[in-house]
């Protein structure tokens, strides 16, 4: 069977005015002759009724206390509602469905709720309800553990059920609908100008993901690169041909490896970050081992590093500053913190070996006098720590120095 999962975020299954258009979307999937397994959201955004920001307020009202157990399973009620929903709305329009929770669905996690990996998918119903020519409408972002309690995958779970049901059902490709019109050059609230990319490579996306972009979750990314499976970014509302995902192109009906020409692909940014220094005692490098051990069993992710016998500089999420202050504190070490920070990196593979990329990088900044507090790079990646109240000024400077505006073709370079 040639089998196309389609997922829909919140937003589009939000009204049934936009569920009228997911449905159109799963007869366009019939027509092209392909069988869709539908993967869906909790609807609209946080402050809607069923939303799972609105359930997560629900459980957390003050003087009262929720297991991590129980609130994975009042946050799965989100998606079994979205649905219940949808699939009541495509059978009144002809197309036989049948809801599928994460549980019915063969998802099986490990224990970890709130962020719980996948193990497996046992997808025998799945696939029997396909070949019996009924649409699964599956419930994403759930799972269930070997001894039955309800799990979540986290914040973009529903981007890995899709991809990791795809991957388990020998998926054509994946195709990931959402408000905008495929993955852009940057944000286009901050760059209007930003192009839509026709193509993009799993490596670079999923950088990009890390890096601030929110159109797909990288581990979703992950899971489809291991399998070499193709996703589109498709807009909901419109018939633009959106972005593909792969490390293949199509060209006169086959694939082939995407050209390497571009230097840089897109310009992300992060937010919500906060900067610290520890330092050290007259260059002596004790400070370092006892600092990140502690951090990391306290499960703080720490970004940007960089390590010196003077000092430590990294980043971290503003929301692990109070519990990093504790840490630290305790180790009766010396430390500084810089909170209204931003980071703002350049992505591409085409920037690998080519001299003079940080060099532009820095003329860019220094031309709109942004001052740079800290860098780091990869071989396709370079970011700056910035002041927050530079992160536009930053993000634009960037795409207009690697050229990657509309007009100006698919190819950035330096200028």
């Amino acid at each position: 069977m040639r089998i196309v999962v389609q997922k829909f975020g919140g937003t589009s299954v939000s009204s049934e005015e936009l569920q009228l258009k997911v449905i159109d979307r799963v007869r366009d999937a019939l027509d092209r002759g392909v069988r869709p397994v539908v993967v869906v959201s909790a609807m609209g955004r946080s402050g809607d009724p069923y939303a799972t920001d609105t359930l997560l307020d629900l459980a957390r009202q003050p003087g009262l206390e929720s297991s991590p157990r129980d609130l994975d399973l009042m946050m799965s009620c989100g998606e079994i509602i979205s649905a219940t929903n949808l699939a009541s709305r495509m059978r009144k329009r002809g197309l036989a469905s049948r809801v599928f929770t994460g549980a019915q669905a063969g998802i099986v996690t490990d224990h970890n709720y709130g962020k719980a990996r996948i193990i497996r998918i046992e997808s025998d119903g799945i696939l029997k309800s396909v070949g019996e020519g009924v649409i699964p409408v599956v419930c994403g972002f759930q799972g269930t553990t070997e001894t039955g309690d309800v799990t979540t995958l986290g914040r973009g779970g529903s981007d890995t059920t899709a991809a990791a049901l795809g991957a388990a059902l020998k998926a054509e490709h994946i195709e990931i609908f959402t408000d905008v019109d495929g993955i852009k050059t940057a944000d286009p609230i901050i760059v209007p100008e930003a192009r839509t990319l026709a193509s993009i490579t799993y490596h670079e996306i999923s950088q990009m993901a890390h890096e601030g972009a929110k159109v797909v979750h990288p581990r979703a990314v992950d899971i489809a690169r291991a399998k070499n499976i193709p996703v589109w970014i498709k807009p909901l509302s419109s018939d633009l041909p959106g972005t593909v995902i792969t490390s293949m192109e199509p060209i006169e009906g086959r694939w082939t490896e995407l050209p390497r020409e571009k230097l840089i692909t897109g310009v992300t940014h992060l937010q919500s970050i906060a900067q610290v220094v520890v330092h050290g005692d007259d260059g002596k490098d004790e400070v370092g081992l006892p600092v990140f051990q502690r951090l990391a069993e306290a499960d703080i992710s720490v970004d940007l590093i960089n390590v010196s016998p003077e000092q430590k500089s990294f980043t971290i999420s503003v929301d692990d500053l109070p519990r990093t202050k504790s840490i630290l504190g305790a180790l009766g070490v010396r430390f500084s913190v810089r909170e209204r920070v931003a980071k703002v990196s350049i992505v591409g593979v085409g920037m690998r070996g080519v001299p003079g990329v940080m060099a532009s990088v820095v003329k860019a900044l220094d031309d709109e006098d942004i001052q740079i507090l800290q860098t780091a790079d990869s071989h396709m990646t370079i970011s700056c720590l910035v002041h927050d109240s530079d992160t536009g000024n930053a993000v634009r400077a960037l795409h207009r120095q690697f050229g990657l505006g509309k007009g100006t073709g698919e190819r950035g370079g330096l200028q």
